[in-house]
């Protein structure tokens, strides 16, 4: 799958890296319980970490903020996906088991604290491209509710755009029915490039270890 960085984005942050996983041939299913197990465990250490300290005192947590504002997004009011992770677990609304493919991305979103997206490949259509949204620029989220896509990042097929580190659309998610996904991890920019592929493989491995199939990975922006 064709999957570029717009000019625009890499002018903006030139230290922008994300890594990019294709799946083929995956079965999504109920969590297993080691999975299940290791979700509700970490939240529990993160909420015991996080006593008497702000969540966006965290490095990942902030360095997001930072490409928000950036982009001209006001973080106080569009928290990335990942601070809002970490915002739930602060008041102990721990996140509850969805599925294998969902567990997984907040597993990893809340362990290295970033957005990671992930999506049924078989419903994108054409290249991707990874940019800035544009004045006007909207879909229903899966927070159900019409997103405003205005100076965020976000991923667009040839059919508009489906995903962001903000809120990912409901036109595009991984189900039980899934075969096929495309998955989006929003790195630091200050992680270098030989620690985000460890940590880009790290994913791939542990979700191919539950789900199957086959898979490849590449970083976007390796400046």
């Amino acid at each position: 799958m064709e999957i570029q960085l717009s000019l625009e984005l890499i002018e903006l942050i030139p230290s922008l890296k994300l890594g990019v996983i294709e799946y083929k041939n995956i079965v999504v299913g109920a969590s297993p319980q080691m999975l299940r197990g290791r979700l509700q465990l970490f939240q529990e250490s993160i909420y015991f970490d996080l006593e008497n300290k702000n969540v966006t005192d965290q490095p990942g947590i902030k360095e997001w903020r930072n490409v928000f504002k950036t982009i001209g997004k006001d973080p106080n009011r569009y928290r990335h996906s990942a601070e809002a992770l970490y915002r739930r677990v602060q008041k102990q609304n721990y996140l509850s088991s969805v599925q294998s493919a969902i567990d997984i991305n907040n597993f990893f979103s809340l362990q290295y604290q970033v957005p990671i997206g992930i999506y049924d490949r078989d419903l994108l259509q054409g290249a991707v491209e990874i940019r800035v949204g544009m004045d006007g620029e909207e879909y229903i989220g899966l927070n159900g509710r019409t997103n405003s896509l205005s100076h965020l990042i976000l991923s667009s097929d040839q059919n508009g755009p489906f995903g962001s580190p903000f809120v990912d659309s409901n036109r595009t998610p991984v189900t039980f029915n899934t075969k096929n996904a495309l998955q989006i991890i929003y790195l630091r920019p200050s992680t270098d490039i030989e620690n985000a592929r460890k940590l880009t493989e790290s994913l791939m491995n542990m979700f191919i270890q539950l789900h199957g199939g086959e898979a490849s990975f590449r970083i976007l922006g390796c400046q």
